[in-house]
């Protein structure tokens, strides 16, 4: 495309269009718009699921200063994390992974990176304004759109059919889920829940945000600062959809929580439910959320 002079911007020598231009400079920003959205960078070799965090800290400021820290432990070299401001938080940011593997995510920068946002002053659990959402590929749970939706439909039923436990796991108030993070609501199938749950009525702020493409959103978890909280709710999002690839639509109407609990085998996971009293009821050492 011709681009006449007068209608150029410059960067560094290049010319650009006012739309490449605009994109050019989002992307050299320590804090990006909340409708940024980059290629996404895939690690973790090659695993068939993929998850992508998006963690909210607030109170320690919407500071690119800030932002250049957290980034710097995160991405030495390549972009494994970006951050971008949000509407819904007082005084914070939104650290945005790309997709990793479960695996990558253990090993990944992840409690430096806590301890860091820490350092500067922010809270995500002590908070009333921050989530963590945990995105998971669509294509992981069927080579078909029709055979993801049966298992879409079986991890809705498994969100229903658990919800009191979920609920409890999640760290969220009534008040805060059914704002950010509200249930579709129990039917007997869960055929039924996810023709409910395509209607839209919730728009994104359901407990598993369905109107993206290609990923499925687990919105239900307050967000934390706490390592072993993010990598637990990691793993139990794998397990659930572990669970509705594995078992039949009775399969899972059939299993009861304990029933689930049995097959766990994840020692961050067990700690975390045993935390929330969700395990088994012994008494361990707590930390405090952060």
């Amino acid at each position: 495309m011709l681009l006449h002079e007068d209608d150029a911007y410059n960067i560094d020598g290049d010319s650009y269009c006012s739309e490449c231009y605009h994109d050019e400079v989002d992307k050299n920003r320590s804090i990006h718009d909340y409708g940024y959205k980059p290629e996404p960078i895939f690690y973790g070799g090659d695993s068939i699921r993929y998850f992508g965090v998006e963690l909210e800290i607030d109170g320690a400021g919407k500071d690119c200063d800030n932002a250049d820290e957290i980034l710097a432990i995160a991405n030495k070299g390549e972009d494994k994390i970006y951050i971008k401001g949000d509407g819904s938080l007082d005084d914070g940011l939104e650290i945005v992974s790309h997709p990793m593997s479960l695996e990558y995510h253990k090993q990944f920068q992840w409690e430096e990176i806590m301890k860091k946002a820490i350092y500067l002053g922010y809270r995500s659990h002590q908070t009333s304004t921050c989530g963590l959402h945990i995105h998971v590929n669509r294509d992981s749970l069927g080579d078909s759109r029709e055979e993801q939706d049966e298992v879409i439909a079986r991890i809705l039923y498994f969100v229903e059919h658990h919800w009191p436990e979920l609920l409890k796991f999640s760290r969220r108030s009534e008040y805060s889920i059914n704002r950010w993070a509200a249930r579709y609501g129990y039917e007997k199938t869960g055929r039924e829940i996810l023709d409910k749950a395509k209607k839209g009525n919730n728009g994104r702020y359901a407990a598993v945000n369905l109107m993206n493409y290609t990923t499925l959103e687990f919105r239900l978890f307050r967000g934390t600062l706490k390592h072993n909280t993010l990598i637990a709710a990691l793993e139990l999002v794998n397990d659930i959809c572990d669970l509705a690839i594995s078992l039949t639509d009775e399969g899972i109407a059939n299993q009861s929580w304990s029933e689930f609990v049995d097959t766990i085998n994840e020692p961050e996971l067990i700690q975390y439910l045993k935390e929330r009293r969700l395990y088994i009821n012994e008494e361990i050492e707590i930390q405090e959320e952060v």
